[in-house]
Formats: structure tokens, sequence, C-alpha cells
């Protein structure tokens, strides 16, 4: 049996004869003697070329296949210039230091066009774990959601500078950190790329004030920021997902932005097309949790409980472990204790948030709305804990 294979059809980046030596065409005699695969001098009526079907040694082309994918994956960072209006030029970003290790990628310091910023790293599965159409399709999905925050402009919402769908001209220094030497980066990655904030994370300023707590007038300013974010992300049909203090990101002047958009997504129009365990515990809601369909009312159930934590400076249900919070949030309505000392109208927004019924949740745009009512003149705050003395909660005793 004979196979005719046309040249013309078969994509390659290299001269044929590498690609297919003579020891998997046994039997055809030399390749120079046959002139099959011979010198640049072929003529054109060699083109087609022909191959005893049962001798090719299909596990070796397997392997030459992979290689031609993997040079594929990154081609479009190997050319000349971006594709893309929202793809960096790899060349001018230069990677300083490790920030932080996370479930979704890694993050380093750098500079890009002179412009101090964050790079994220991800990981999309290791060589050889993930077939080439579920590569196809992860790339697909990030040119989606890329393109998307390419045209997101808020002053809550990191800003994003660019991305690039491969990693193979990224310079990264031999040792960035007091850990160790840099891993070797993945072939198959991608690398997002946003504005550097330097003053920290909310968790942060919530753990360094968890016992002195957070004026009023402080709280509310970073639950409108936060709103306002949201509102935003919102009204361009993108969900969050992950909606915490950890991914909020404090400016200089104490400005909240909001960050870390590893699992955010634009909004399905089938709500039933937005399904899993997506979120942090403590933070998730009802529906989530049970695998139900969801839409952005997962976000504000979420905002609920960060504007909890923000007031009392402290984690909700620290004791708990993931299937005991899981349960009681589920079936018995387990919520954080709102602590009585708590302004009415705080507490009001909060119970407005994190609602059982994802409909009954208030809109972002309304939840701005409510907190820009609030009058914090007269203080409110949480009781520093060194104030605390007895059951101050049924007193009068106001926080600053």
């Amino acid at each position: 049996m004979w196979c005719i294979m046309d040249s013309k059809n078969v994509e390659t980046d290299e001269k044929p004869k590498s690609e297919v030596s003579e020891s998997n065409l046994k039997g055809m005699g030399s390749i120079r003697e046959n002139h099959i695969l011979g010198d640049s001098n072929m003529s054109a009526s060699t083109k087609d070329m022909l191959f005893r079907a049962d001798q090719i040694d299909l596990k070796s082309l397997d392997v030459h296949l992979e290689k031609h994918l993997s040079r594929a994956w990154s081609r479009n960072v190997d050319t000349n210039g971006p594709k893309e209006p929202w793809e960096i030029d790899l060349a001018k970003l230069e990677i300083k230091n490790l920030i932080a290790r996370g479930t979704y990628g890694t993050v380093y310091r750098g500079t890009y066009d002179d412009l101090d910023v964050a790079v994220k790293l991800l990981d999309w599965g290791e060589d050889d774990m993930a077939t080439s159409t579920e590569l196809a399709s992860l790339r697909a999905s990030f040119r989606q959601e890329v393109a998307v925050w390419h045209h997101l402009d808020h002053p809550n919402v990191t800003r994003f500078v660019g991305a690039s769908m491969g990693t193979s001209n990224l310079r990264i220094p031999e040792k960035t950190s007091s850990d160790g030497p840099t891993d070797k980066l993945p072939s198959k990655a991608c690398c997002v790329v946003v504005e550097y904030i330097s003053g920290g994370t909310l968790k942060g300023l919530l753990y360094k004030n968890r016992r002195r707590k957070l004026p009023y007038k402080v709280v509310i300013q970073l639950a409108m920021d936060l709103a306002r974010g949201l509102s935003y992300l919102h009204s361009k049909k993108i969900v969050h997902r992950d909606v915490k203090a950890e991914n909020m990101l404090l400016d200089t002047h104490r400005n909240l932005k909001i960050a870390d958009f590893g699992v955010a997504r634009v909004e399905a129009q089938n709500p039933r097309d937005m399904t899993g365990e997506t979120g942090t515990l403590g933070y998730m809601a009802p529906e989530v949790l049970q695998g139900k369909p969801y839409n952005r009312k997962c976000d504000v159930y979420s905002f609920g409980v960060c504007l909890w934590e923000t007031y009392c400076c402290d984690l909700p249900y620290p004791f708990l472990s993931f299937s005991e919070v899981s349960s009681a949030v589920v079936r018995h309505n387990l919520r954080p204790e709102i602590p009585r000392c708590c302004p009415s109208s705080l507490v009001n927004i909060m119970r407005k948030c994190w609602d059982a019924n994802p409909d009954k949740r208030p809109e972002m745009d309304e939840v701005v709305k409510l907190l820009e009512a609030i009058d914090t003149s007269k203080g409110g705050g949480m009781i520093p804990e060194d104030q605390a003395t007895g059951c101050f909660c049924f007193g009068q005793i106001r926080g600053p």
C-alpha cells in the first residue's frame, strides 16, 4: 500500500529532511539516492512524495509534530511587533524581582517603557500535558477576556497595560529574590502586565489595624472605592468572582483598586453557563458553594463580607473548616456576626448584600448610593480593643 503526501499541505518551519529521517522510511533505500527529500534543487516533478504507509514510523512523526506545535505556540511573540492592540513587546519588559506566588500564577515587579508594572505569569499546563485542542481553547478564551480588560478605564480598577500570548522573549534575571533562582519558565504560558500599586493590600491594612480598628470615615471611603469599582466592572458585563480583601490594592493615598482578574470572566448571557465553585472560602455566595448557576450577584455577596471585614478588621469564620462553613452558609444561613456598635445604615447594607436569594441583593450602583448617603461626621467605627470594657455592645459608645 502506498500513500501520496503533497508537500504543499505540510506546514513546517524546517527543511523536510529534519522532520522525516531515513529510519522513518525503512525499505525505501537512500533518501538522496531516491531524490525524495534531497537538496534544494529538487525538481517540480518530485514535489509529490511517495512512502510505504505500512513502514512509516508514526510514533516518531508524532514527536516531530509535537515539536512543531510547540514552536507554533509562541510564534506570535517571535515575530516583529505586536499583533493585537493589547499585545506588548516583550523586549521592552524588564523583570526586576519576585513579588508573590499564587494559585493562578507568579507575580513579578518590573518596568515597561519606564512604567512601574506588575507582571503575572500564567501557566497553562505542563509541557505535553495539554492537547492542541485544549491549548487552542485556552488561547481563544484568553484573547477574548484580555480584549475586554484592554478597554477598562476606572480609578478603582487596576490599569491594564498589556499581555503576551507567549514568554519566549521574556527576560527574567537568574535570581529575582532571596528565595533562590527563578524557576524555569513553562513553554506554554502567557503573561499579563498591569500598573504596579505600591501601598499593599486591603488585607494588610486590616491586619495592621486589627486591634485599634479603622475610623468610620476610612471604612466608608474604602467601601465606596470597592463598590464603585465593582459597579463599573458589572456595567461592562464582567464578574470578578473572587472579591476579597487580599485582591484589593491600595496606592500611596489609600485609594483602593480592584486587582487579580485571575478568575474573572465576561458574564454569560445565559446564567447557566456560569457554574462551579470559584472564589475564596468565607466570601463565596451560597449559590456558588452549591454549584448552582450564578451571575454578578455573587460579587455583591462577597462585597458584603468584605464590608464587614473592613469595619471589624477581622476575618470571617476563622475557626471553622471549609466543610463547616459551606454547610452552615447554605443550610443555616450563617453570616459574620455584626457588632452592636455598628451603625444601622451600614448593617442594612451588609444584610442586603449577603441575602441568601441573589435576586434580593442590590445592584452595585445601588450600593454606591447607599454608602454615599452615610454620615460619618459623628463617628461610628468599631470600638478599639483597648477601649472595649465590659459588654460595650449594649451601650451607646461609638468608635471613631
